[in-house]
C-alpha cells in the first residue's frame, strides 16, 4: 500500500470517527470527566466550519447548567518572564492541594505563516502527567491580545468537565489583554526584577488591571533585586483608584526554580475569591462579562456574515484599490461599503 492511500485511509477514518462525535455523545463524554471528550469538543468550537459551529453552539446550550464553579484564573507577562514556567510550578502545588486544574495555553501565531508552536505540554512536563490535568495549546490566530477566538466557551467546556480551576495563559501584555481580564475572575500579572526603569515602561492599564503583581526569578542572586521591585511595585498600585469589588492589590515574588512563595499566590487568590463572593462582586462581574462577550459575539456574527457575501468582499478589494490610489478615502470606502452591506441585508443575500 502506497503513501498516498494510507493516508486516504487515514482520513477516512478520521471523518467517520467526526461524523460519530454527536452534540449528545460529546456531552455525554465530558459531564463523564473523559478528556478525549472534551479535546474533541474543544476542536470542533475552534473550526471554522459551518457544521461545527452549529453542533459547538448546541454543545456550550447543554454544558452551560454545569459550568460556573471555578476560579479562573488569567496569567500574563512580558515574553521571557517565564509564565509556562510558572504555570508548570504552580499546577502542581493545586493538585497537591486536591484541585483539578485546566490549563488553556495561547501560543502566538506567526504573522507570516499562521502557524503557531503549541509547545506548552513539553515545557509543562511533570504537570502534563499528572492526574486531574488537562493543557490544552491553542493557536492565538489573528486575536488580538493573544486570546484564542472561543477561549471563554472552551474554559465552559472544562467546567462542564469537573474542572474547578481554570488557568488561562496569554501571549504577552498588551493593550487588548483586557479580552482575558473580561473572561477570567482573578487577573496575574508576572514581571521581572528591576523595578525603577521597568516601572515606567509598563502600561499604567494593565497594572491598574491586575489583581496581583508577581516577581518571578527570585532566587540566587536575584532576592535582593526582586524584593526591591515587589515594593516599588507595590507602592505604584497603591496609588491607582481603589477596584470597585473593594480588592487591594498584591505584589508578591517567587521562583518556580526553587518552587518558594507559591503557596503565598495560591493564598492570595482564594482570599479573593472568599472576599468577592462575600460582597457579591464575584458574580455580579461574571454578569457583567456576559454582557460583554454577548455584544463580542454579536460582532463577530455580523462580520462573519459580511465576509461571507461574494459581492461585499468583490466591493471591498476594489475600494482597497481606490484607497490606496488616493481615489477614496478610508472613511468614505467604508461608508459606502456599509451602505452596500444593507442593501444586501434588505435583499435578503446575507
Amino acid at each position: 500500500m502506497d503513501q498516498q492511500q494510507h493516508f486516504d485511509d487515514w482520513l477516512k477514518k478520521r471523518r467517520q470517527r467526526k461524523a460519530e462525535l454527536t452534540v449528545e455523545k460529546l456531552y455525554e463524554g465530558i459531564l463523564n470527566h473523559e478528556i478525549p471528550m472534551l479535546s474533541s469538543a474543544i476542536t470542533m468550537i475552534e473550526s471554522t466550519l459551518d457544521s461545527d459551529r452549529v453542533k459547538s453552539e448546541a454543545l456550550i446550550k447543554r454544558c452551560l447548567p454545569h459550568t460556573g464553579q471555578s476560579i479562573r484564573i488569567g496569567i500574563t507577562g512580558v515574553p521571557g518572564v517565564g509564565k509556562s514556567t510558572f504555570i508548570e510550578c504552580f499546577g502542581q502545588l493545586l493538585v497537591n492541594a486536591g484541585r483539578k486544574v485546566a490549563i488553556l495555553a495561547i501560543d502566538p501565531s506567526s504573522g507570516t505563516s499562521g502557524g503557531s508552536i503549541l509547545g506548552d505540554k513539553t515545557r509543562m512536563e511533570q504537570l502534563s502527567q499528572m492526574k486531574h490535568v488537562f493543557i490544552r495549546p491553542s493557536a492565538a490566530g489573528d486575536t488580538l491580545g493573544g486570546v484564542a477566538r472561543k477561549t471563554r466557551e472552551s474554559i465552559f467546556l472544562c467546567e462542564a468537565a469537573g474542572f474547578d480551576t481554570v488557568l488561562v495563559e496569554t501571549v504577552g501584555v498588551g493593550q487588548s489583554e483586557t479580552l482575558v481580564h473580561s473572561m477570567v475572575d482573578f487577573f496575574l500579572l508576572l514581571m521581572l526584577s528591576g523595578a525603577g526603569d521597568e516601572l515606567q515602561g509598563i502600561k499604567r492599564g494593565i497594572m491598574e488591571m491586575a489583581d496581583a503583581l508577581v516577581i518571578t526569578k527570585a532566587d540566587g542572586d536575584n532576592i535582593k533585586k526582586a524584593n526591591l521591585a515587589r515594593r516599588e511595585y507595590q507602592n505604584a498600585m497603591h496609588l491607582f483608584p481603589p477596584k470597585k469589588n473593594g480588592w487591594t492589590p498584591k505584589a508578591l515574588t517567587c521562583s518556580s526554580m526553587a518552587n518558594t512563595n507559591m503557596e503565598l499566590i495560591w493564598e492570595a487568590i482564594t482570599s479573593f475569591e472568599n472576599q468577592t463572593k462575600i460582597n457579591g462582586h464575584f458574580f455580579s462581574d461574571r454578569k457583567e462579562q456576559d454582557k460583554y462577550w454577548l455584544r463580542e459575539t454579536l460582532n463577530e456574527h455580523i462580520l462573519r456574515s459580511f465576509y461571507a457575501n461574494e459581492e461585499l468582499l468583490h466591493q471591498l478589494r476594489q475600494l482597497d484599490n481606490a484607497v490606496i490610489e488616493g481615489k477614496e478615502t478610508s472613511f468614505s470606502a467604508a461608508e459606502k461599503l456599509y451602505t452596500l452591506y444593507i442593501q444586501q441585508l434588505s435583499n435578503g443575500n446575507i
